[in-house]
């Protein structure tokens, strides 16, 4: 009986066209196609349809995969055996890492974690979460080394980081993105607000409201977002000496946060302006005032570097500056796929620009 002869493989569909190549490429394998070694790419780009461009990052799967192996300058050698997936294309694990549970999250930030799961499961992806406090210390690599060995992720996505588990997935060289800012002097892939250019604004706000004595408040942990914040604000000061800006550094709770403000109102001259990184602490700044008997904004102004929702029901209303969470997880989701099918990195940390919100509090 004559045996007959191999089909060509199928051309890859346009949507995720790297991780349709990688489908094409091991088709052809499987089917005979191809046999011992690949063709070359102008003769791969031919036959399949895509560009360089596009079948570099494939043929960089495959390999990792281990479906192919060269050396040098030799031809791509198509491998069997037991390390060989039947599978190629399996469902691609996103790992996300996180110090709490959802139900502790912003609302925009569950709304953005929400949007991404949704998104890369309806993209073929599974979309794992992981909630580990004991990743969030200074010294997290023993913690870290068994979480990610017991749940390998092709992509992990790390909420709320600061420089120590930063440098960690840096040296591990795992594929990994920051939501938020990196630290300085780590280049690992990142999607965050522009809050050097948030800051910058609010500087030039307050000072044309008069301002010269403002409190900028964060909190105690160094994040790459408020280095940004405090660099940016500081930059649009810079020309005018007779600003005096005081950072403000708490723990997060409320106790601690209103005992700074009740320093700052003990000062001889105490600040006239209060800009907040995060909503809820904006929120119990200005409540905290109000309480001291200070008015908002004729004695004082509260500005928010972040949004919540909760915010619109505040009274007076906070001024402050609002990204799209439906934006920001669109973008999102567009970086976690790149990484996820093409193993490929931005070239810039991604920065999106929220918009000012004016209020009653400024």
């Amino acid at each position: 009986m004559k045996k007959k002869a191999p089909s060509n493989p199928t051309l890859p569909r346009r949507l995720s066209l790297v991780a349709q190549t990688v489908d094409s490429l091991c088709e052809g394998i499987r089917s005979g196609h191809w046999q011992k070694f690949l063709p070359g790419e102008r003769q791969l780009c031919e036959s399949l349809q895509v560009s360089r461009r596009t079948l570099r990052p494939a043929l960089e799967e495959l390999q990792r995969m281990g479906w192919l192996e060269v050396a040098g300058r030799q031809r791509r050698r198509i491998k069997g055996g037991r390390n060989t997936r039947t599978e190629p294309m399996a469902k691609k694990v996103i790992g996300v890492l996180m110090p709490a549970s959802f139900l502790a999250l912003p609302s925009r930030l569950a709304f953005v974690m929400d949007t991404l799961r949704a998104k890369l499961t309806a993209a073929g992806c599974v979309v794992q979460f992981h909630v580990n406090p004991a990743c969030y210390t200074a010294n997290p690599a023993r913690v870290l080394a068994e979480l990610v060995a017991e749940h390998p992720a092709r992509v992990w996505i790390i909420l709320n980081s600061q420089e120590p588990m930063q440098r960690w997935f840096s040296r591990q060289k795992l594929t990994c993105l920051i939501m938020g800012s990196s630290a300085p002097g780590i280049t690992l892939p990142s999607v965050d607000v522009d809050f050097h250019a948030t800051c910058h604004h609010a500087g030039t706000v307050l000072w044309r409201k008069g301002h010269h004595r403002i409190a900028l408040v964060l909190h105690k942990g160094i994040y790459g977002g408020d280095i940004a914040s405090e660099e940016g604000l500081r930059d649009a000061l810079k020309a005018f000496p007779q600003v005096r800006i005081q950072v403000l550094r708490h723990d997060a709770t409320p106790a601690h946060l209103c005992s700074l403000v009740d320093d700052c109102l003990r000062a001889p001259s105490p600040p006239t302006a209060y800009f907040v990184a995060g909503a809820t602490h904006a929120l119990t700044v200005a409540m905290h005032l109000m309480r001291r008997g200070r008015r908002i904004p004729k004695d004082v102004t509260v500005l928010s570097r972040d949004n919540d929702p909760i915010l619109d029901a505040a009274s007076p209303t906070i001024a402050r500056y609002a990204i799209q969470p439906a934006q920001f997880a669109s973008r999102l989701t567009l970086v976690v796929r790149q990484l996820a099918e093409t193993s490929t990195m931005p070239s810039e940390p991604i920065r999106l620009m929220p918009l000012f919100v004016p209020g009653e509090s400024i």
